[in-house]
């Protein structure tokens, strides 16, 4: 008789979340599998539903919804990005559904976890980089004590605190995938049925500042480095996580040992400005390609105070992910330039 694997879904529509479905939908043993995914919108739903995905509607601050169904899952898959000041009433009201699972269970049951890049990030984040260079320290995801106590150089850990805490009582064995700029449109079925989000969260923003603009620019000198990796690179992660947690969890670290960054490359925002002037030339929206740079009100008026996020230095290691899992990123600065002109083509489609 075979075992059916329950597993409770938030963010599914988002760019990563709506990833991850597709890639559980195309996965070998995926008649094996019961997804359940959070959404807010019923037509939404239909859509899911057409793919095989069971759905509940309502939103992430249903703290009673989400105790039901995580209580009744053996694997929660959190995805939904959440400002900071709202992330821990969610997953202290999942938290409290997985632990009915254990009681009733016995078995701890798997949460693996996933706050948005800008936050994940935030834990190691250069916020006096100002668009410069800013810290050459770079965190390895190896450096459990450093990750688990840190608290958020930049941004507080406050869910990924408590899902620690969590997995040290035993009733939980908690994974964190810190994505940084995943770069790429995103493709597949819920792309198909209009349900997912195309883009990532991190280079729309600026690339919609350019075009308001009507030229590239940085802020500083745009020395400020980031890591990144590809659409499917970084789902290429969630998948080799997922098996691993479920058929080899000896092997993997979890809890404080379980943090997961994705990176393949570093780029500067200069770079990234560069090919995005050449780009926009080329499409005929502005007549000098080269960047200049943002003036003080400029960085208020198209990004408030996450201008000083945009202008960080953050600089990691998916070494974790690389010697625990196997996991070999195939592209790289290349493939993360050339993606800069058709997504600027579907922005201005928008």
């Amino acid at each position: 008789m075979s075992v059916t694997t329950k597993i409770f879904l938030t963010g599914a529509t988002g760019y990563i979340g709506g990833s991850v479905v597709a890639g559980l939908l195309a996965h070998p043993e995926a008649k094996s599998f019961e997804l359940i995914a959070l959404v807010r919108d019923a037509g939404k739903a239909d859509k899911f539903t057409s793919l095989g995905v069971k759905t509940i509607v309502g939103s992430y601050s249903d703290l009673e919804l989400l105790t039901k169904v995580s209580a009744e899952v053996d694997i929660v898959i959190a995805m939904t990005t959440q400002a900071v000041s709202d992330s821990l009433g969610p997953t202290e009201a999942i938290l409290q559904g997985l632990k009915k699972k254990y009681e009733a269970t016995s078995k701890a049951p798997i949460i693996i976890h996933t706050s948005g890049a800008v936050r994940d990030i935030g834990i190691v984040s250069d916020l006096t980089a100002a668009g410069g260079i800013g810290t050459n320290k770079v965190y390895s995801d190896l450096a459990s004590d450093d990750l688990a106590t840190l608290p958020g150089k930049a941004v507080p850990m406050t869910s990924e605190l408590a899902l620690i805490k969590a997995d040290e009582e035993g009733y939980v064995k908690s994974y964190f995938i810190a994505p940084s700029t995943i770069y790429g449109l995103a493709t597949g079925p819920l792309v198909d049925l209009g349900v997912q989000h195309r883009h990532s969260v991190q280079f729309p923003p600026t690339l919609r500042t350019f075009i308001a603009r009507k030229r590239a620019g940085t802020i500083g000198s745009g020395k400020n480095v980031w890591p990144a990796a590809s659409y499917e690179d970084n789902l290429d992660l969630y998948m080799r996580l997922f098996d691993a947690v479920r058929k080899t969890p000896g092997k993997i670290g979890h809890g404080k040992n379980g943090f997961f960054f994705v990176e393949s490359c570093e780029y500067n925002a200069y770079e990234v400005a560069e090919a995005a002037g050449k780009a926009l030339k080329e499409l005929g929206v502005v007549d000098i390609a080269e960047p200049d740079n943002l003036t003080d009100e400029e960085k208020t008026k198209y990004f408030g105070p996450m201008w000083v996020f945009i202008a960080s230095t953050a600089r990691v290691q998916a070494d974790r992910g690389r010697s625990e899992l196997g996991w070999k990123p195939v592209h790289g600065r290349a493939e993360l330039f050339a993606s800069i002109k058709p997504e600027i083509v579907e922005l201005l489609k928008a």
